[in-house]
């Protein structure tokens, strides 16, 4: 996938402000010009959503009463002169936001998802590391929504159903009146959607594993024993609500399921968080990312739009380089880069890639 060029209309710090691209784009300016913001409208194209977390009303330019975000897009085989798809994304104050493909007005988020593929490494990501076991689900979410529609409209249907159970156990809690039988239909359906999402992890950390370890050796140099492990509940998950019933009832929530998933992360047989240096953090971060980026281009025969937000916070130079020499071997078909010199910049970019770049000063 290939971004031609944004507008941007009273998006975050932009009033009205367009951009086209190329291949390797480097994005150059100070600290707060608003060079993270290029790369979310791009994120947010793909997503509907901001990968910084900020909330959609806090997109809007302050003192506006909307936002709009239009991207040109290209597929693989297509003409870099040629014209490309259209989308755009906007919301109005107090309005649900609304995302359109040319003229034609999505129904359902969802339905776009994967359409635009894309990864972003970012300072943020070591909130995998550091953070909640939904921020670690979250990863495996981002990569299999963009490349099984299936597991989209199944974990889409989880979640409502596992909100409807909630409810349910929270009114038991409340009133000691028990309705078993609505129970146990939400115990049916948690379980077959439940076993459909367990699955495709399961398939996906199989093939995701090898690459991603591949990808540490690379960057480090090191003979280091990386591993993810997958951590899911045992069993028929309708037999284990059942099992869980009584305790349950006190609890008002549901304590099992896909939605209690989480991944450990390893160093040497040993959690990340608790041997690894930071530079090893940041190495086995980057190269989950890398590996997220092989697989997706694997499974949908497209090239995700790579996002590198202030790399060289996130590594020193030489990691830089490792990454950047993939580029030269066309393993990326369109790259973003931010940092706040001009000269370092330069010298990162592939010789190979020269006539292939840009620098946009902000």
């Amino acid at each position: 996938m290939y971004i031609k060029n944004i507008t941007l209309n009273n998006f975050k710090n932009f009033e009205n402000s367009e951009y086209s691209f190329s291949k390797i784009n480097c994005i150059v300016g100070d600290n707060g010009v608003g060079k993270t913001n290029i790369l979310d409208a791009i994120y947010y194209l793909s997503f509907c959503r901001s990968f910084l977390g900020s909330n959609d009303g806090d997109m809007i330019n302050y003192g506006k009463d909307f936002f709009s975000v239009k991207g040109e897009f290209l597929n693989e085989n297509t003409q870099i002169s040629d014209e490309g798809d259209i989308y755009v994304i906007s919301l109005k104050k107090n309005e649900r936001k609304v995302l359109k493909h040319g003229k034609q007005p999505y129904k359902k988020f969802s339905e776009h998802i994967g359409k635009i593929p894309c990864v972003v490494v970012s300072p943020i990501d070591h909130i995998y590391i550091t953070g909640r076991s939904e921020q670690r689900r979250k990863f495996m979410d981002i990569v299999l929504a963009q490349t099984d529609t299936v597991y989209m409209d199944c974990l889409i249907n989880y979640n409502k159903c596992l909100e409807q159970r909630n409810k349910l156990l929270k009114y038991f809690q409340q009133t000691q009146v028990y309705d078993t039988v609505q129970l146990e239909i939400y115990n049916e359906q948690l379980a077959s959607y439940s076993a459909k999402i367990q699955s495709k992890r399961r398939v996906f950390f199989d093939e995701f594993i090898t690459p991603f370890r591949n990808y540490y050796e690379y960057i480090s140099d090191s003979k280091e024993q990386v591993d993810v492990v997958y951590k899911s509940y045992d069993g028929d998950l309708s037999e284990v609500l059942l099992k869980n019933y009584e305790k349950e009832k006190i609890l008002g929530h549901t304590t099992q399921g896909i939605h209690r998933d989480d991944l450990v992360f390893q160093l040497n047989s040993h959690e990340v968080n608790h041997i690894a240096s930071q530079g090893q953090q940041k190495t086995f971060l980057l190269a989950l990312k890398l590996a997220q980026f092989d697989y997706i281009k694997q499974h949908t025969h497209t090239h995700p739009i790579l996002l590198l937000d202030d790399i060289f916070d996130k590594f020193d130079f030489s990691r830089v380089t490792k990454v950047l020499q993939l580029m030269a071997q066309d393993d990326f078909l369109q790259v973003f880069i931010t940092d706040t010199q001009y000269d370092r910049v330069e010298k990162i970019i592939p010789q190979a890639k020269k006539d292939e770049s840009k620098i946009i000063r902000l």
